[in-house]
């Protein structure tokens, strides 16, 4: 039997989950919210971005894994990956509202958020794992 964090439709039920509470909650807050009450309506719409862009992500990092990886990778990676997408859209999101954001920050963030993702795969790949010891043969 497979853990359930390694469940694929655990991760499918989170990226809906995500989606559909991130798109929801975006909808709610932009037509709702009057967005000069302060600071907290843009803090809830960088949490409200970042879980829509994660769980949408979730289909596409998997196709993308499916098509291009040499192995599958597991739920957790991919929803690892997902929150990596999400998380460049909220930063962007974030230096755009202070003026703060153009094509060299965006591609920089993207590469260094690429390079963890990449140093990551490469230390799981690297890591030893020894194989089950085998009881030894008893006599009949």
């Amino acid at each position: 039997m497979t853990d359930n964090s390694e469940n694929p439709l655990s991760l499918t039920l989170a990226a809906w989950m995500l989606a559909l509470i991130g798109w929801l909650g975006l909808l709610g807050l932009i037509f709702n919210v009057d967005p000069r009450l302060g600071a907290l309506p843009v803090w809830i719409f960088f949490v409200l971005w970042l879980m829509a862009l994660t769980g949408t992500a979730v289909p596409f990092v998997a196709y993308l894994n499916r098509r291009f990886a040499p192995a599958l990778a597991p739920p957790s990676v991919l929803l690892r990956q997902s929150i990596w997408v999400g998380l460049f859209g909220a930063t962007c999101a974030w230096l755009q509202k202070g003026g703060l954001l153009n094509p060299a920050i965006a591609a920089l963030l993207a590469a260094g958020l690429g390079g963890v993702e990449w140093f990551l795969r490469w230390r799981e790949a690297s890591r030893w794992t020894p194989e089950p010891a085998r009881e030894p043969d008893e006599p009949a």
